[in-house]
This record gives structure tokens, sequence and C-alpha cells, in this order.
């Protein structure tokens, strides 16, 4: 094993930023913002148990979803952490059901961020490791005026940057800006996020399958084969797979990224257009293990490539090592053929 060097997120983001002759370092900035966000974030989670914090807070979501306390400090720590550097045009979370406006005299910057702020909340109480996940694009309305909702409408493909941060029993921060993945623990002794994970590059092929296999009645055809396959014995194809599901898409896309193997969020027969949100959850993790070699898809065409319509546009994902996403979608593939015949 290579030994990483001493290496800080920092120093790391703009040791990467003095490659380009042309970076502005406001990129860097707003990298280093999501990073001091992220460490408060952290530090109240650790604590979760110790203060009157868990549990639901009585409100909904935008998606009818009960609010958890945690939930709604994390949003608001993002929003105060971002919106005052100059950087920004526009935001947008998961917990809000509008775009997030920029104070007018911070709001003529040229990117845009969508974030989850709590990525798996509904595992707070019985503590699971949970995320934030965050995605940066290069705003397309004028740069002479606040953002508007076409700038956060953009497929994923117009990244420019994305990441996400686990807060387990160590905090992980990862992110691309294009140029591969890295990951970053925190050192909690001096509060730095030091690199842990060089350039991480999941293998071509892998041995989890993850996915609640509880709603099995309710998928495609071609997906219940694609299960049962990777059920059965075969040593020529390393079969049979390990299924490994925390219910935390952040964590559990993590482990496969790092181990070898595929996230499923399938659509089923009650939710036609599945469940995950395209924007703030499918879009990141998608850029992220596309950058890490890995595959993400509908089922049917590439993550990056679906146009959104809609801030809160959810999506079936399959994602993870390349040749167990192109396999699943060959079942599903096949199956829909055999039918129309």
């Amino acid at each position: 094993m290579d030994k990483i060097r001493f290496m800080t997120l920092g120093r790391h983001i703009y040791e990467q930023e003095r490659k380009y002759p042309e970076a502005t370092g406001e990129l860097s900035d707003l990298l280093h913002d999501l990073s001091l966000a992220a460490k408060v974030i952290s530090l109240e989670v650790n604590k979760a148990g110790l203060v009157d914090i868990l549990g639901f807070t009585g409100d909904h979501n935008v998606h009818g979803e009960n609010v958890k306390k945690l939930d709604v400090f994390a949003h608001e720590m993002m929003i105060k952490a971002m919106d005052h550097g100059g950087h920004l045009c526009v935001m947008a979370s998961e917990e809000d059901e509008d775009i997030i406006h920029i104070p007018e005299a911070f709001n003529i910057g040229k990117y845009v961020l969508l974030f989850d702020p709590l990525d798996g909340s509904s595992n707070i109480d019985a503590n699971v490791s949970i995320g934030t996940i965050f995605s940066i694009y290069r705003r397309v309305s004028p740069d002479n005026g606040p953002g508007t909702m076409e700038d956060c409408l953009q497929p994923g493909k117009n990244q420019v940057a994305a990441g996400y941060i686990i807060y387990g029993s160590s905090t992980i921060f990862v992110y691309t800006a294009g140029n591969g993945v890295h990951g970053f623990t925190l050192d909690p002794s001096f509060g730095e996020f030091i690199l842990s994970h060089k350039n991480i590059k999941t293998p071509k092929k892998g041995n989890i399958y993850s996915i609640n296999e509880g709603n099995y009645l309710y998928w495609h055809p071609g997906l219940k084969k694609y299960i049962k396959w990777l059920q059965e014995e075969d040593k020529e194809s390393e079969r049979p797979y390990s299924s490994r599901y925390i219910g935390s898409m952040v964590s559990d896309i993590h482990r496969n990224m790092l181990y070898g193997g595929i996230f499923m969020y399938p659509a089923d027969s009650r939710s036609p257009h599945g469940k995950l949100r395209l924007m703030y959850e499918c879009n990141p993790m998608a850029f992220i293990i596309e950058q890490a070699g890995g595959r993400a898809s509908d089922g049917i065409t590439r993550m990056l490539e679906i146009q959104p319509k809609t801030l809160h546009q959810k999506t079936p994902i399959f994602i993870g090592c390349e040749e167990d996403v192109l396999m699943v979608e060959k079942f599903m593939r096949e199956y829909d053929v055999l039918k129309v015949e």
C-alpha cells in the first residue's frame, strides 16, 4: 500500500486548483465552506444522544415525510455556511419546496449548490451512519442578477463538483471536481479533514448487492430475475453475491464503491417513478461513482444524461461497479423485449 502523505482537505483542494491556470479559486472556497458546515453538523450528530435534538419536529417536508430535528439543523447550517460567500447565485435543498434565494448583496456568484442536508435520516434514532450529499453546477442564467430555477434544473453531466459527508464511526468527506474521487477523514483532535482515501477506484465487478428485498413483490420482473441470478451458485461468475443493505444511500454506496458492489433503488408498481431524488441524491452520487470508474443509470438511461423537469423529481437508480450495472440493465431490457414479442 502506498504511503499517503499528510494532506488536509484544504491543501488538497488548493493544490488541485493550481493545476489550472484559469482557476479563480471560487470553487475551492465553496468546497472549503462545505467542509466547515460538515464539521459543525458532525459535531451535532455525534452529541445528538446527549441533547434534546433527536426525534421529530412534528412538521413534514415537501415530500410529506416527518422531519427530524437533525434534518432541520443540518438544512439551516448548510444555508448559513454557504449563502454569504459571494460564490453562489442560488441554492436548492431536498427539505425546501422552492429554490433558496441568496441575500441580495451576495447573489451574483457563478455557482449553484444543490444538497440533501441529511441523507438516511430515518436511521438517526438507531445510531446508523447518515450523511450530507451536495452537488455544484455553473449558473446558466445571466451573471448580473440572482439565480433562477433554470440554474438548478440542469442535467447531472453539467456538474463541476459533487460530494458527500458520512457521519459514522468517523466523519468522512468524499468529493470529486472531475479529476478523480478523494476521501478525507476528520481528525477530531485538531478539527481537520486528513486525506485517507486517495484517488478512489471502484472494482469493475463486485460481489455485494444492496436493495430493500422487502419490496420484491412489486418489482419489475427483469429485476426479480436478476436478484435470483445473483443468489445462484456459480464459481465462474463469483456468485452468489452477498446482500448488504443499510438503508442509508450514502453509506451503502460508499461501502460498495470501496469494496465493489451495486446499490439499487428501483421503481416498482407502487412507486412507478422511483423514490430517490434526481437532483439531491442520484446525480451527485452518479457523478462520484463515474469518476471512480463505475456506472449509474435508471435502468435504461445514463443517470447524468437525464434532463430534470422539476426540482424534486424522483428516479429509479442502479449504481455501482460498471459490470454489475450493465448486467441488471441487460436483465431488465431482455425481459421487456420478450414481453413485447
